[in-house]
């Protein structure tokens, strides 16, 4: 069976990062990158899954993981979810994960939860109060990429759109740490 397919967006411009590359970062106490961190726990959480790498790349090429460009280009983020699902859908992946580079406190029993809960769902995301979190998210490939390429067809580019769209099943998340992310050099202070 092949394996699950995790993407690690890394797509943004860090602008308020002073133009860093945010998964470069490394989270104060920690060893590694974020990018590097959410690699090793998403192979701790899952086995063995393809890992790659989704958006703007070019910063990351010294880790040596595959990326994908956006698909279409220029839309932001929802582009970057339609190359996701269309590889994991060529590929036959049971379900892709897409994972936002800038959360330093994702952790394994996170993403095995993220992976087990609901199987049937065509897409298991967090909330945080109202919104989902949709880059800490479980997709179905072929639905989910069905609905991406519709909602990109009619000028969309909510990610929240996407989850809306697949009657996403919320997955309970355990603590209010588990998806704070790291936007501004502040934010882990």
């Amino acid at each position: 069976m092949p394996a699950p397919l995790v993407g690690i967006f890394v797509g943004g411009r860090g602008s308020r990062m002073g133009g860093v590359a945010k998964g470069l970062l490394v989270a104060p106490g920690a060893a590694e990158t974020l990018v590097a961190r959410l690699e090793r726990v998403a192979r701790e959480a899952l086995g063995d899954p393809e890992v790659v790498l989704v958006g703007r790349a070019e910063a990351y090429a010294s880790l040596g993981l595959p990326f994908l460009e956006d698909q279409p280009p220029g839309v932001g983020p929802i582009g970057g979810l339609g190359a996701l699902l269309g590889a994991a859908a060529e590929r036959g992946s049971p379900f892709a994960l897409a994972l936002a580079c800038d959360l330093p406190f994702v952790s394994a029993a996170l993403l095995r939860r993220l992976s087990a809960f609901e199987p049937r769902a065509s897409a298991v995301a967090p909330r945080q109060g109202e919104l989902w979190q949709p880059l800490c998210a479980r997709y179905a490939p072929t639905p989910a990429r069905e609905a991406t390429r519709a909602l990109i067809a009619t000028g969309a580019r909510s990610l929240q759109a996407v989850l809306t769209a697949l009657d996403a099943v919320e997955l309970p998340l355990e603590t209010s740490d588990e998806l704070r992310d790291w936007d501004e050099p502040g934010d882990l202070s």
